[in-house]
């Protein structure tokens, strides 16, 4: 047996675990399939799964230390992020949609534009991301093996994990899709998002660095 492939199967099972616990991402994931389509869903569910990469990089090349030594750091980009929740929940509180598609709507190209933009931006502006890279992946990186590539390693399969799971989700909406397209759900699920959006939002400005 390859000595690599015990902290790979653990580290693969817990972040398995992580991955299917309801979140941020999570909702994020079914607010915009329902809403959206399933085209918009899969990009926001790329966006989400570019943020972990990205959060995956910095953490090889210690760059997320950053957040977890300095309160000023960490701070900023809580607040960033607590801000831009409140902001996107409120918005979808206030003014829900009323319908899938309307005359009106935008292009589904834009609007897989938005949503991969809004997937990158919630996993980017979330500091805890950063932090549980920082202190969960060092528990399952072996002796005498090069820190940087193994890293990176763990975070292709979490990115892997997010997305075949994530990507799931979205199918799932797809046979849903008559009763989740009638206006009222459109709004009551968009209003619901929104107030899951404004507690995360409370949740990220009350966290204090682990």
């Amino acid at each position: 047996m390859h000595p690599y492939l015990i902290p790979l199967l653990t580290f693969a099972a817990a972040a398995a675990v992580f991955t299917v616990t309801p979140g941020l991402d999570t909702a994020m994931t079914l607010r915009t399939a329902t809403t959206s389509g399933w085209k918009a869903g899969l990009a926001a569910v790329t966006g989400i799964c570019l943020g972990l990469g990205i959060w995956g990089l910095a953490a090889a090349f210690g760059l997320t230390a950053l957040l977890a030594a300095s309160e000023t750091a960490f701070t900023v980009v809580k607040w960033a992020g607590a801000l831009y929740l409140a902001w996107f929940g409120i918005g979808l509180i206030l003014h829900p949609r009323t319908s899938l598609g309307t005359a009106d709507a935008v292009p589904v190209q834009a609007d897989a534009r938005a949503a991969f933009r809004r997937g990158l931006l919630t996993n980017l502006l979330n500091p805890k991301v950063g932090i549980f890279y920082m202190t969960f992946m060092p528990q399952f990186i072996p002796p005498h093996v090069n820190v940087k590539e193994f890293s990176l390693l763990l975070t292709a399969i979490q990115a892997l994990l997010s997305f075949s799971w994530l990507a799931l989700l979205v199918i799932l909406t797809v046979p849903l899709g008559r009763f989740l397209s009638s206006t009222t759900v459109v709004r009551r699920m968009d209003r619901l998002t929104g107030s899951i959006f404004l507690a995360f939002s409370l949740k990220l400005a009350l966290s204090r660095r682990a």
